[in-house]
């Protein structure tokens, strides 16, 4: 198992301790680019897709409402690649 994978397995199991760099990581991986970076706020953006701002305060880890999101976003790139 590649560590991407082992990332993506690691959002699934909505993890309060997930780091912003591992989030900007799996985005990437799907098509994602960085459009914007507003204070703490960082927005990502892919062609027909909603954007999604992650804010990022200190080394706290992303807030669960956000990692429920981005498992959103695997599961829903994962749909159109089966």
């Amino acid at each position: 198992m590649s560590k991407l994978e082992r990332l993506i397995d690691k959002i699934n199991s909505l993890p309060n301790d997930l780091r912003f760099e591992e989030i900007k990581k799996v985005l990437i991986y799907y098509g994602y680019s960085l459009s914007s970076k507003k204070g703490s706020h960082f927005t990502f953006r892919k062609d027909g897709e909603n954007p999604i701002t992650i804010p990022v305060h200190g080394k706290a880890g992303i807030k669960k409402t956000y990692v429920e999101e981005i498992k959103k976003i695997i599961e829903k790139e994962n749909e159109k690649n089966e």
